[in-house]
């Protein structure tokens, strides 16, 4: 089990009840139905270098989450790249794997979804509120946040982004992320495969996201740079005898 209690979370022994909270506290992580059967196992990186990295950056992740020191690992892992090549599977799967392994709260949360689960808020007569909305994504002890920079930039979008954003930054929550826009070449390439994607058709999360949320980033989570071919595509292409 782990305590997020501040910033001197450390982890410490399970009990017999503790043993048991793996199927509860999946339960609650709300991980869609597609995803449910993600693990880091059956990722198909099909031979690709950049997949193969990603896979293990991933399996180093779970394995280390708990230093020698009995503190938990703050910062994530932010996937980056275009659609189809297994940003979401390997985000969940490391969730998974955590909450198996050290019984943490997890929650997954895709970022449009969740906006307009706040719009729906503004109903008259709605008994949900925003604060009621938000308040697990910004107290889960390791969150996943899917599809960042998915939304029209707006200024009402980023401050959502930036409560969440600021709310975890602060507390020293784990974060992941995923995203089909990559981050300036120059940290890609020295955080994560020593060199700049080369995935054209993706464009910068700069201008997708406020440069202060960008900067948080920087230390909230390792890029990963999932620089592939589309699998859905692959795939679909290969039913069709293309």
């Amino acid at each position: 089990m782990v305590s997020h209690d501040g910033a001197a979370a450390t982890a410490r022994p399970c009990d017999c009840q503790q043993k048991d909270a793996a199927p509860r506290l999946l339960a609650a992580a709300s991980i869609p139905p597609r995803y449910q059967s993600c693990s880091l196992q059956d990722f198909k990186p099909g031979g690709k270098a950049p997949l193969l990295e990603a896979q293990s950056v991933s399996q180093r992740y779970v394995d280390t989450y708990i230093g020698e020191d009995g503190r938990f690992r703050e910062a994530g892992l932010l996937y980056i790249g275009p659609p189809g090549v297994g940003k979401t599977h390997l985000a969940v799967a490391v969730l998974k794997e955590l909450i198996a392994r050290y019984s943490v709260r997890g929650l997954f949360v895709d970022f449009t979804s969740l906006i307009h689960q706040i719009q729906s808020t503004f109903n008259p007569g709605t008994p949900v509120t925003k604060h009621h909305v938000l308040k697990p994504v910004m107290e889960a002890e390791v969150l996943v946040l899917d599809e960042l920079g998915s939304q029209k930039p707006t200024p009402w979008v980023n401050e959502i982004l930036y409560l969440i954003l600021n709310n975890r930054y602060t507390s020293r929550l784990t974060t992941f992320f995923t995203t089909n826009y990559r981050l300036p070449s120059d940290m890609a390439a020295a955080e994560s495969l020593d060199r700049a994607p080369t995935v054209e058709s993706i464009g910068l999360l700069s201008a997708r996201i406020p440069a202060n949320l960008v900067s948080r980033l920087y230390e909230m989570a390792r890029p990963v740079v999932m620089d592939a071919d589309d699998f859905r595509r692959d795939i679909k292409m290969h039913r069709h005898g293309i």
